[in-house]
């Protein structure tokens, strides 16, 4: 077992509730999603506790809309200060997009989709604004994750890194660096394979060392003219070459792998959780770029 496979997660999915308890696999710690726990009571939070007993869990929420002009959800804050009081996370996070709206004359809608935020100042001071409001409330850092986005806004003044590394320089939070969402935005910009793993190492030594707090790593499908990050695959080699990159440019920084769709064998899941800790292993002798 690699030396680094304490830095190394997985995402926990409930086909493999039982036969992970059975088996406690070394893993540096567990990810769920939060909104599936938000129930206070029952066999889904009763599994997270005794998971809790064993590994430090990481919740990854899909629902804060922290980049909504409409503002906050109060009871889905709620319900994850609750949750985190209950399993004392080592991590939480969401993404670095919208989901609520305010229309004229109707009431806050919800998408079922994580919908880009634009780069610009109006949209970092929203940012700011709530991902302050969850710390607040949730006693402690947020990790924001950057997103697989298939449109985009006009007028962006900022870039992306830019737009990170004021939000975690302003709001004392990190950045959640998902390097396979790098590597789907520049696939489908048109780079070829080579280019997205340039143009994605590129953007990450525009990020300030220090401010990633974790690491995603999943896998893609690619269809006729479009590449969709569905969590449904083994990590394709360039995220792999970005994830190099990635810890020589930020460290040993703990890394999970995703994976949601047609979910595996938990086998499957430990062997590539083992590959990203022999790259941690590899370049631990060597400093961080900076």
């Amino acid at each position: 077992m690699s030396a680094m496979a304490g830095k190394v997660g997985i995402g926990w999915r409930q086909p493999h509730y039982a036969e992970l308890m059975q088996q406690r696999p070394m893993l540096g710690f567990l990810e769920v999603h939060s909104e599936n726990f938000f129930a206070a009571g029952g066999a889904s939070r009763q599994v997270l506790r005794q998971a809790r007993e064993h590994y430090a869990l990481s919740l990854h929420g899909v629902g804060l809309s922290l980049g909504s002009a409409a503002g906050l959800d109060a009871w889905h804050l709620d319900q994850l200060a609750a949750l985190v009081s209950d399993v004392d996370p080592v991590r939480v996070s969401d993404h670095a997009s919208f989901a609520r709206a305010a229309l004229p004359g109707a009431n806050v809608i919800h998408g079922n989709d994580l919908l880009p935020i634009a780069f610009n100042e109006a949209s970092l001071a929203i940012m700011l604004r709530h991902v302050q409001q969850v710390q607040e409330r949730l006693r402690r850092p947020l990790l924001v994750e950057n997103l697989s986005a298939y449109i985009g806004w006009q007028g962006d003044t900022l870039a992306e890194p830019e737009f990170f590394n004021e939000l975690t320089r302003r709001s004392g939070c990190s950045l959640l660096l998902d390097v396979n969402n790098l590597v789907v935005n520049a696939l489908n910009e048109g780079d070829d394979e080579q280019t997205a793993v340039q143009r994605c190492s590129a953007w990450m030594r525009a990020v300030r060392p220090g401010s990633v707090g974790e690491i995603h790593l999943a896998g893609y499908a690619q269809l006729d003219d479009i590449v969709i990050d569905d969590h449904g695959s083994r990590v394709h080699p360039p995220v792999w070459q970005v994830y190099r990159a990635a810890l020589q440019r930020f460290g040993a920084v703990p890394s999970l792998i995703e994976w949601d769709t047609d979910v595996p064998a938990l086998s499957v899941l430990l062997d590539e959780a083992d590959k990203a800790a022999q790259l941690m292993d590899a370049l631990q002798a060597e400093p961080a770029h900076v």
